[in-house]
């Protein structure tokens, strides 16, 4: 089988990793992936991009890539869309309009429930299956027959939990996987490690696809920081991490690392997500906790509210107790992983 993949993002190529163990080896992708899963037309470095101001820089080579999957195409038996709405949708209703046919998998969702909710029906009537990773996501959807809640693939990743607490002398810190996240927050993260003080190992926690790179010319001087590419058994080893918005928060809250999220976007991309999309909850912990209708796990400072003062306020004030009792209620709310249950799906097995 040929399946046509589109994952640009950083977080959605962990996840078609570990699906892709659980597929035959009769699969093989073409498209948009990590190159270390084959070979594709585009290496996810090639095409990350952060916010709506990005995405407008990059637009036209968006839709010259665009046209290249629909040709790539009419080659394939199935279509596997991971995340990255922004591309991914526009692409679905163009491979559904030229082959009409063609079986339109979508894994990892576009947030339609937290804003836009008119994409959904976009979603059901351009895709012909849809797989949930969040438990309450298939209630806003009215094509029940299209959607299943197969589980959240970081339940197949991780396999450290903590189940008590511990004061390891470690402290992590994640300033995101971009490098316009980076340049925001890694000032910042090492003013917070020079005033925590030397008493603490420090480390920075860095994107597997950076080893190659020059860390300097990324981070500037890092020599304070310990350095580490394993990201969950760096957090299970921390006693409390600092990080950037994203996948790696929900992976800190499921490993039971208390955590503070910090976050600055650019200023018309903040004012477009708050003040136009009404978005209100950006840790993916928390609005799963708003949705069990039960208080926030985690702080989350956006913005101006991003400063020495208040992370080190965050780390010294937080209930280490009870940010752990409260992940074990978020792991049984996740209830399972989803790799081998996407694979069957999309082998028909």
């Amino acid at each position: 089988m040929k399946l046509l993949v589109s994952a640009l993002e950083p977080s959605a190529n962990i996840h078609l990793k570990e699906l892709k163990k659980h597929l035959s080896d009769k699969v093989e992708f073409v498209g948009i992936f990590d190159k270390s899963l084959g070979e594709p037309i585009y290496d996810v470095s090639d095409v990350a991009v952060m916010g709506f101001v990005d995405a407008l820089k990059k637009i036209r080579f968006f839709m010259n890539l665009k046209k290249e999957m629909v040709r790539l195409a009419q080659n394939v038996d199935k279509v596997l869309l991971m995340d990255s709405s922004g591309f991914n949708l526009p692409l679905a209703k163009e491979l559904k309009k030229t082959y009409p046919n063609l079986e339109i998998n979508y894994y990892i969702l576009p947030q339609a429930w937290a804003w836009r909710q008119g994409r959904i029906k976009v979603i059901e009537n351009t895709c012909d299956r849809l797989f949930s990773i969040l438990p309450f996501e298939p209630a806003y959807y009215t094509k029940k027959e299209k959607i299943t809640y197969v589980g959240h693939p970081l339940l197949d990743e991780i396999q450290l939990y903590k189940t008590t607490i511990e004061n390891t002398n470690k402290i992590a810190y994640m300033p995101g996987s971009r490098i316009s996240e980076i340049k925001k927050l890694i000032p910042i993260f090492k003013s917070v490690a020079q005033q925590i003080g030397k008493g603490k190992e420090h480390i920075l926690i860095i994107p597997k696809n950076f080893a190659n790179k020059n860390l300097d010319e990324i981070y500037g001087d890092i020599s304070e920081f310990s350095k580490s590419f394993d990201t969950h058994s760096t957090l299970y080893e921390s006693e409390f991490a600092f990080i950037c918005s994203g996948t790696a928060t929900l992976e800190a809250a499921i490993i039971g690392t208390p955590f503070v999220l910090a976050y600055k976007a650019k200023a018309f991309d903040f004012f477009v997500g708050t003040k136009i999309f009404g978005i209100t909850t950006i840790g993916l912990a928390n609005i799963f906790f708003e949705k069990m209708d039960k208080p926030h796990l985690h702080k989350e400072l956006l913005q101006i509210d991003v400063n020495v003062e208040n992370l080190i306020q965050e780390y010294s004030a937080i209930d280490k107790k009870i940010f752990l009792q409260r992940t074990v209620e978020l792991r049984e709310y996740l209830q399972k992983g989803s790799s081998q249950t996407v694979a069957r799906l999309i082998e028909n097995k």
